[in-house]
Parts: C-alpha cells; structure tokens; sequence
C-alpha cells in the first residue's frame, strides 16, 4: 500500500490490473484496482487500451471512448451525461491513453468505474472489466466519552494508512497537533477539525466536544465553478457559544487591502464588490453570500467569521474556493447501437449552469435551435459538426464535433477573446477540416458587412481598404489558419470569423469567431508579499490585456516619476505611507490606479475619469478620492486642483497654484467635497481654452502629493450639427 501526495489531493492507490486477450487483441490496463479518496478532493483514474492495428484489410480507428459505473437497461450511461456528476467529470484521453477526473468527490461517488471504447470494427467494442474500486471518505472527530472534562479525540477515516500526520485546529485556528489522536481538557464552548498534514483544504467538519452549542462554522461547499456575469450563492451554518457581536464574509486574498492584514475586512464595504454583493440570512444560523454579475477577478477563497465579546471565529480552516470563468462546454455524441442512423446530443458544461438555463444548437456553423434543452437528437451524417451554447453566452459556444467519424466539416478557433493593446500585433487562429475539396477560404469581419456589395455574403477581410497594409493570413501547417493585424486601432475591435466553400458547401457564420478589443492599456499595481512579516514586496504591472512585445514600464511612488523604462517587476520596501502606480512606455496618459503596498491608509490620489470631452458653453464636473497617511506626516494642511499648463503663471513653475485663483477661471470654478476623501472641481460656462489635464495635490506638514502622474483630460469642443441632403424626386401626374 502507498500513499501518493498528488494535487488532486489525497489517494491510496492498491494494485494495477491488465485485462487483456492475446498480443494484439482488444484490452484495457488500469494503473491501480482499487483507490481511496478524500470527500471534496478531486481523482484520476488512469488507464491505458490497445486493439488490433487492422482486421479483415480495415484499418482499426476508435470512435468513442467513455467511462461508466452503471447501466440503463442494456445501454451504458457515459458518466459525462449522468446528472449525477453534472460538472464534474472530465476525460482527458490522447493516443491510447484514456484518464477520468471526477472533481468534488462525494461518498456516494464510491463505486467500481469501467472504461469502454468503441471501434469502427464490426465486434469492436470493449470493457475493461472488473474496473477500478473508488472508495470516497470522510474525516470525522471522533470523542472518547468520559464523565469529566478530559477526553480523547481521534481523527477518524474508513481507509487512512498507519504513520500518516494531521493537522488539528481549534475554534478555525491551527493547533501544534500532528498525530491521529488529540487529548486534553475541552471547553464546551470550543469545537476541533482535523486534516491530512498538505491536505488541507479537506478538513473534517468542526465538532463540539461537549453538547451542540459550542463556537463553528460548517460551509456548504469547499468548491464552486461559475460563469462570468451569473450569480453564485456562498453559504455556510454557524452556531455561537454566546450573543454574536458582528458577523460578515471575507475573502483572504484581499488582505493586502486591509488597515491591518491579519485583522479580516467585510467584503461588503470593499469597493471591488461594490454593488454586486448581497449577505442573506433567511433562517437563523445560516449565512449566504451572493455575489451578482461575477467577474473573473472574483475567483477566490471566501471565509464567514462572528465575533462576540470575548471571542473570535479565526480563519486558518479553509473557506469555500470559487472559481470564475467563461462557460467550458462540449458536445457530448451518444450513439443508441452500432446499426442507429441517429445520435443523442448533450451540451454539457464543466462548470455549474445558471439555473433553468436554455440552449443554442449550430449545425456547420449555422444556428439551428434556439432556446432549447440540453439534449438534441440528429441524424447521423458523417459531413456535419455540431455545436452548441448557453442561452446570454452565445460568444461561448462549444468548440463544433463530428458526429459521425473525425473528417467532419467543422472550424474551431484558438480563441474566443482576445484583448489588445492599441498599436500592437495579434494572431488570430483556427484550425479547420473540410469533407470535400475546399475552393476557397478566408478571414472577414461581420461588423464590416455593410461593406459588402451582399450583406449576407461575407467579403475577405485582405481586400477591405481600412485595413491595407496592415493584415496578412499564414498557414504555417494543414488546416490551420492566422490572421495576423498589426499597428492595432480601435475600429479594429471587432468578431473576426473564418470561412471555406467547397463546389457544395459553405460553413456558416451564425456561430461566433474570435472577439477582438482594441484599448488603451488597462493597468493595475499587483503587491507580492515575499512573506508575512517581509520588509520588501514584489510590484507587478499587470495588464488585463494583450500588450504589445518589448514593453517597457514607468514606476511612480506617491505620483512621482521613479523608474522610467523599466521591466513590469518592481521591488519596493514596505512603508505604510507609500502609494504605487505605473504605466506602459508610451502610455503613460493610462497608468493603474495608485495603490497602498501596506495597509489602506497611504498617501494617494485616484481620478474618477481619465479624460472627459465636453461640450463649450457647458459645465462639468472632475471628481478625485485621496488618502493622506496622517500618522506619518500629519494632517493635511491644504488641497486644490491646478494645471500645469498654466504653469507659466506661477510664481514659481515647479510650484502649482490653486485654480480657484487663477483669473482665467474667474467666478466659473466651485470646489465641492460632499463626502470625506473626495473633491470634485467644477467649471461652468466652459470655453475651447479649458480643454486640459486637471491635477489635484494635498500637502501636510512634511509631505506633498506630486504630479508626475497623469490627472484627467478635458476636451471642450463646439456642438455640431451634421445634416445630410436628401434628394426628393417626384413623378409628374398625368
């Protein structure tokens, strides 16, 4: 018996079988017969088949490979189409390897898994029998009985090896315990979990040592998989020893925005959740976190923690891990028999659906079936693909499969999205299959079809005018398509999709190509924390888009220039004070917004707009929040807005003056600040001459914000009216 410490968590692995007729005969081997696996972890199962090369002159081809654990009648249900694992099973098989991964584990997964493949041969069907034995188990404390207050626990499993280490933890806080068993004096108001030492993310659900009412928090799920812009509901139950003085949801990896990072913040009043969070509490003892319009940004570790007068839920346990993403979904082909000339097709997802979802079927490209079920029945052609979506995540579809064979006509692009920055180059891919000989072939670009001499006859994008000497298409190798578009604008964000023609057969252009955003640098300072107590940090800047090669970034500290063409990597030293930005080299009028590398409590300023454009004779307003690192450098003695383009007016050029001042600006600026750590300046009655950067500065006693760092554009431009002749003719009456 060995243990085996894998990412997927933890497994026992007993045996490997071969099942298997002859040399070249038709067989399945399994890595292991038999496995042990922790409740919420996630498993392989590995195996590897053969079959003969080539029977009666036919060369042998797989057609299906699948897995099962039961039957439906004399059919065999492929666990991808059991509700039963509905997001949670996945087959990654390549050459005559085949390995199922089940995520989530629960007990009633415990079964004996089988792998069948199916050829093109007549009898070319296999089972390895007996399969695989999956035992899924659950941690427990057990407590010894015992008429007073010392009492022996033990971390209980059905199949855990001898000498294997643990982990305990008392109250959600960690606990120096390595051995199966933890004895002492209990309190009745402290509950106890234990873990697999480096499993921790599995932990058994926490228990009183003495009656029901003691200190926990139970979560509902350890894991949840959802779609960027639906909802998830996080839930957990929890039970106080005594009156709860303040509860709330909070997410660790937030920590770097905290006043103090090992003091947890309610996720509520951070402004990255703003307006999409929601805490439910529909029935006592049970707390629900709902978070609208999910962002992939959300994907993290989410903790509930209460606090009473003298106590405190701590946060060592994990909390439930929620990963955001993009709908994955694939078509799932059953075929009823050998002789059937029709297919069941399930449009199946990796990741949880939003609730009463509908579908969108494509056939070669082209829709079929809106707002449908999940299953759809075809018939068997072995020249078309299908394909299909999530009704509100059309631009999410499955990638399109043959139904029949793998010489299909089908198009699958390399991507679905694709950000880019303004002024670089992309590569758009596809890889393509066509059942007869292809006549023609080309990239184009629907949001260019008023272009077209036929609207519903797409035009190769090489011929359009906006982007001559710009566009280039590669085949490097057989079926494979790039279109490559440099020096990028904004009218280039656009859905760029591929098509071919045969003497018979056009794919079509109802099912989404590749989306491409063309913008400015979207920027945000990442803090990287060697350790807990570090007295340095690693800044990155990230981009949420696609930048172009060879950049080279600009670092400012407390919105002074520090670092010009530097690598995205910056390390700093760990001063609460400080605030960081940076911006891409020949960008710089779009840096990441300043952020604190320590606490939340530095010196900074944030402009609530890069650039406004307005209109002469109109008023606007130009809004900033600011923070000044009062422990440090005291309060703040004054504060304004300036130009520096009026610069040539000061007194002293490197010293801003107050705008309210300034005679240009006479009786048409107010300073407004209606809420505390934000200022906004408003100029009415404006003129062609405003058009500016407007900079706010704060001082204190012994410090000055600076303003190396770009404030907000203004741009007052004259109302036109556009008007176009229309040409009436009218026939002479008889």
């Amino acid at each position: 018996m060995t243990l085996t410490a894998a990412a997927s968590g933890f497994v026992i692995f007993l045996l490997s079988v071969q099942v298997v007729q002859g040399q070249y005969a038709m067989g399945v081997t399994y890595t292991s017969t038999e496995m042990c696996v922790l409740n919420g972890s996630t498993v392989d199962i590995r195996c590897t088949y053969r079959y003969p090369p080539r029977e009666n002159g036919l060369d042998t081809t797989v057609e299906k490979t699948f897995w099962f654990t039961k039957m439906k009648g004399a059919e065999y249900v492929d666990l991808r189409t059991d509700s039963e694992y509905a997001g949670r099973v996945q087959y990654h098989c390549d050459k005559n390897n085949c390995t199922l991964r089940i995520t989530d584990l629960r007990e009633s997964d415990s079964a004996q898994y089988k792998f069948r493949f199916i050829t093109n041969q007549s009898g070319g069907r296999f089972t390895g029998l007996p399969g695989v034995s999956l035992t899924v188990t659950d941690l427990q404390v057990r407590r010894s009985h015992s008429h007073n207050s010392y009492k022996k626990l033990t971390c209980h499993s059905s199949c855990l090896p001898p000498r294997t280490s643990y982990v305990w933890y008392k109250n959600g806080q960690k606990i120096q315990a390595e051995r199966s068993t933890y004895s002492g004096n209990f309190d009745s108001a402290d509950s106890y979990s234990c873990a697999l030492k480096g499993h921790e993310h599995y932990p058994s659900p926490p228990v009183c040592v003495d009656g029901q009412s003691c200190n926990r928090v139970i979560y509902t799920d350890r894991s949840i998989c959802a779609f960027r812009g639906s909802s998830v509901d996080i839930s957990c139950s929890y039970n106080s020893y005594e009156s709860i003085t303040s509860k709330f949801w909070f997410s660790p990896e937030r920590s770097h925005q905290w006043q103090n990072p090992s003091q947890p913040e309610n996720l509520s009043e951070d402004s990255q959740y703003a307006g999409h969070v929601q805490l439910l509490e529909t029935e006592g003892g049970r707390s629900t976190l709902r978070i609208s319009d999910l962002r992939e940004s959300d994907s993290a570790q989410y903790h509930f923690t209460f606090k009473t007068q003298w106590f405190e839920w701590r946060s060592s346990l994990p909390g439930t891990t929620l990963t955001v993403t993009d709908p994955n979904l694939q078509v799932l082909v059953n075929i009823a028999s050998q002789y059937s000339t029709w297919a069941e097709l399930k449009c199946h997802s990796r990741c949880r659906l939003p609730d009463r979802s509908s579908f969108i079927w494509y056939k070669n490209g082209q829709k079929i079936q809106d707002e449908t079920p999940s299953i759809y029945t075809v018939y068997l052609d072995s020249s078309d693909s299908y394909s299909c979506a999530v009704k509100g995540f059309e631009h999410h579809p499955a990638p399109s499969v043959c139904v029949s064979g793998q010489s299909c006509n089908r198009v699958i692009y390399t991507d679905r999205s694709i950000c880019a920055s303004r002024g670089s180059s992309v590569d758009i891919s596809c890889s393509y299959i066509s059942y007869e000989s292809i006549t023609s072939k080309f990239w184009f670009s629907p949001e260019h079809s008023h272009q077209w001499q036929n609207p519903s006859q797409p035009e190769d994008l090489s011929e359009d005018s906006q982007y001559a000497g710009r566009v280039r298409v590669l085949e490097t190798e057989k079926g494979r398509s790039t279109l490559r578009i440099s020096d990028l604008r904004e009218s280039d964000s656009a859905q760029y999709h591929f098509t071919f023609k045969t003497q018979s057969f056009e794919w079509g252009s109802s099912l989404p190509g590749t989306t491409l955003t063309v913008t400015d640098p979207n920027l945000q300072v990442l803090v990287n924390r060697v350790y807990q107590y570090s007295t340095r940090a690693e800044l990155k800047c990230h981009s949420r888009c696609r930048l172009p090669e060879r950049s080279s970034f600009i670092w400012y500290k407390n919105g002074q220039k520090i670092q010009d063409e530097t690598p995205s990597i910056y390390n700093v030293y760990l001063y609460s004070s400080d605030s960081y930005s940076c911006a891409v080299k020949g960008f710089e009028h779009h840096p990441a917004p300043s952020v604190c590398v320590h606490g939340q409590s530095c010196n900074r300023v944030i402009y609530t707009d890069r650039s406004i454009c307005a209109f002469r004779g109109s008023s606007v307003d130009i809004s900033c929040t600011y923070s000044s690192s009062s422990t440090h450098y005291g309060s703040i003695t004054s504060k304004f807005w300036f130009n520096p383009e009026r610069s040539h007016q000061w007194q002293n050029p490197s010293q801003p003056e107050n705008l309210s001042e300034d005679s240009q600006y006479a009786d048409r600026v107010q300073l407004l600040e209606t809420e505390r750590g934000r200022s906004t300046l408003r100029i009415s009655d404006l003129r062609e001459s405003d058009s500016a950067q407007y900079h706010f500065t704060f001082k204190t006693q012994r410090f000055e914000w600076k303003s190396s760092l770009p404030g907000t554009t203004l741009t007052v431009t004259a109302l036109q009216v556009q008007g176009s002749l229309i040409l009436v003719t009218t026939s002479p009456v008889l």
